[in-house]
């Protein structure tokens, strides 16, 4: 099976990036990508002036368009290792195209390592982007934003994965980011140093990173999908020592205790944000 329909396939969830949504003055519109490659499209107006907007590890790829009239810009950001502040733009309209965790579209001139905790310029890392960047910013319609991307990322490859590490992202997404190194050497029968050699050449972080941020965003949704969450189960069940490690666990990657992140998302209404196209 191809990489990315195996990424596809297994994610189930679209990776989570939810103080972006809460972030919107009104709607957060998102759209499914028929490209296997690509998580998801979505758009938004960013509110008023308040704390700065916080990002989350996903392990993804993102393309962010500030479609302002005046000083429209295009940047790729890679995941982040831990919450961090971003800056949005009262008002300005945004775009953007999340690829599935661990793919990195071929087109781009940087390594995987280049793009971890990193944000570059749309037009110096993708050769022969400017006809893109100028329709996405003058285009006012989603869904036709939607359609000039998929149309320009159609004929782009994801970045050649060996077949170890697409293995390894596999047990990773299968037990919720709830899994050990030894554990992947036992299932896959390679060492543990050929699969860290292996997966940080290709990923550009250590499997034991990219589990910690899938068990992350693991927390996340069931968190947002449960209207009776018990904490600690969501601790017992994705493999931490205890609920204070869960606890710290959580407070760092995603920048709110869960009890406090839990109240955010249910008292801002935090789906009813969400219009899909």
């Amino acid at each position: 099976m191809h990489q990315t329909h195996i990424r596809h396939r297994l994610e189930g969830i679209r990776a989570k990036q939810p103080w972006l949504v809460l972030s919107a003055a009104e709607k957060f519109h998102v759209a499914t990508s028929d490209n296997p490659a690509i998580s998801h499209f979505y758009s938004f107006e960013a509110g008023n002036p308040g704390p700065e907007t916080v990002a989350i590890p996903d392990g993804c790829v993102d393309v962010l368009f500030d479609c302002d009239a005046s000083q429209p810009t295009a940047e790729v950001f890679g995941t982040p290792m831990s919450a961090i502040g971003i800056e949005l733009k009262s008002r300005h309209r945004y775009f953007g195209v999340r690829f599935a965790s661990g793919i990195i579209p071929d087109c781009m001139k940087l390594s995987a390592q280049e793009l971890i905790e990193h944000h570059y310029s749309l037009l110096d890392v993708i050769p022969q982007t400017e006809q893109l960047f100028e329709a996405i910013v003058s285009q006012n319609n989603f869904a036709d934003q939607v359609a000039i991307c998929q149309s320009f990322f159609a004929g782009k490859t994801p970045r050649p994965m060996a077949p170890l590490t697409q293995a390894v992202v596999r047990f990773i997404f299968e037990h919720q980011g709830n899994i050990r190194v030894d554990e992947l050497a036992d299932v896959t029968g390679y060492t543990t140093r050929t699969i860290q050699r292996q997966f940080l050449a290709d990923i550009g972080m250590s499997p034991k990173q990219f589990s910690r941020i899938i068990r992350c965003q693991s927390a996340v949704y069931q968190i947002n999908h449960s209207s009776t969450v018990t904490f600690s189960d969501i601790a017992f069940d994705l493999g931490f020592s205890d609920q204070p490690h869960f606890l710290r666990e959580f407070k760092k990657l995603v920048h709110a205790t869960p009890m406090s992140y839990q109240s955010q998302v249910k008292q801002q209404t935090y789906y009813d944000r969400i219009q899909y196209l």
